[in-house]
Parts: structure tokens; sequence; C-alpha cells
């Protein structure tokens, strides 16, 4: 097992891509904090998931709760090895209805929860000496522009670019920075996404979705699942030498 010993610390975790991720890093050896606002969602995927892993709330638009969450993971586990920046929301509109509070609310929980969580581990990683490994979820989107989701992909290039930017620095310590860029992911949550769709391109509820479903050169959407290896890798001593990358996992989306 490729995480045998190790712990990890996933955000946004209590269902979808960041359980998913939970599952697969028990799997492999590890045990995991599953850090999410809905502490009791948290606690039904922990006691899924089994004695490996526990919960702890986390509201990552929140210093005071990214502080706590980070000390309550430690306290359970005893240490983080393994950080994933997975909590994130969507939006979409055109540009002319952007909304200031809108705006502030996707780059404060995309951008500032990855910036101001990877922070607070990169701290913890540092006074204890771990040689520790960061992993941040940016998006297909965050390599383009599009036309109704300006603020998301904007949001997802800055995780990119912090993702660089840490690596570059962390690496010093001896931790290694990279990130997943996803493509059209299927779950709970493309229900929103194909309804922002319904409103502003006059699609029949699910068209959408069946629409970036075909275009997907493997011919379908993701699964949370079809993402579970690459986290796997970027946490393992494999990915020793990988530093300040973003890898692309979307079924031939994006290329770059």
């Amino acid at each position: 097992m490729r995480l045998s010993g190790k712990t990890a610390l996933i955000t946004g975790a209590a269902r979808g891509i960041g359980l998913a991720f939970a599952k697969a890093y028990v799997a492999e050896g590890a045990r995991v904090a599953i850090a999410d606002i809905d502490l009791a969602k948290a606690q039904a995927a922990a006691a899924e998931i089994g004695d490996a892993a526990v919960a702890v709330h986390m509201d990552v638009s929140d210093q005071a709760s990214i502080e706590q969450g980070v000390e309550a993971a430690v306290s359970a586990l005893g240490k983080i090895d393994i950080l994933i920046n997975n909590a994130a929301i969507f939006s979409a509109a055109p540009i002319v209805e952007i909304d200031r509070a809108d705006y502030a609310r996707v780059f404060d929980i995309n951008v500032g929860g990855t910036l101001f969580t990877m922070q607070a581990v990169a701290r913890h990683m540092i006074d204890r000496s771990i040689k520790g490994r960061i992993i941040n979820m940016a998006s297909q989107a965050g390599r383009r522009g599009e036309s109704l989701v300006a603020v998301y992909c904007a949001s997802k290039a800055a995780v990119i670019s912090l993702t660089q930017s840490a690596g570059l620095n962390l690496i010093a310590h001896g931790i290694n920075v990279n990130a997943i860029a996803p493509g059209v992911v299927d779950g709970e949550h493309w229900d929103g996404v194909d309804a922002f769709f319904a409103k502003y391109e006059g699609k029949a509820p699910g068209q959408k979705k069946k629409e970036v479903a075909q275009a997907v050169p493997m011919g379908r959407m993701g699964t949370a699942e079809d993402l579970t290896g690459m986290a796997v890798f970027l946490a393992s001593d494999d990915a020793a030498y990988v530093v300040a990358q973003t890898y692309n996992v979307d079924g031939g989306n994006w290329m770059s």
C-alpha cells in the first residue's frame, strides 16, 4: 500500500470527489480527516469509511475555522502528511450580470480557502519537519475562459498559479505542492451547473450535461473515481520529484 502510515486532511470531503479521495487513501493504508462545513455529513462519511477516518468541521472561508480544523485533524491523527484542498463552489453568469458578492464568495472559497488552508498545513509540516504533500484541486476551467463562467474560471486559474508559486516556495522545506485539473465530472453538483446553463442558454434540464459529455474525447463525463489514481500518485513517494505541476485528468478535453 502506497500510503501506509500516512495521514491526510481533505477539505470538502463529506461527499463527491473529496469522499472518493478519502476512500482511496484509506484503501492505500492512510488515515484521513474528512473536513467539511457540514459536520453532520462529514461524520456520516467518516462512519461509512470506518476507524481510519475522522470528521472535522472546517469553513475554508473563515480563518479561525481553518486553524481550528487543522488543529482538530492533528489532534485526531497525530500529524498531517497530506493535504487535499478540494472545497470549492461554482457560479455562472454573463459578464454584465456578475454580482460582486457572488464574485467575492467564489474567490474567498476557491482561492482564499486553498491558500490559507495550504498555509496552515504547511506551517504544521514545517514545524514538525514533515516532508509532506499538498494537492490543490484546479479545473480545466482554469486553463481557459468560458463565456458564462468568468468568475469560476478565474478562480481556478488562480489555483493553478498558487500551486506554481507555493510549489517553488515550499519545496525548500521538502513539501511537494501540485494540483489536479479535472474536466467535467458527474455528480450531484452537476444539477446546479446544469441549472445555470438552462437559465442562461435556454436549454432544457439535462441538455447541457448531455452535450458536455458528448464533447469529451473519451465519450463520457468523468467520475470521482477517475481522479483517485492521480490523487494517490501525487501523495506517494512515486511523485517525490514532481513539483508545482497541474495535471489534467479530463478524458482528453484539454491538452497542455
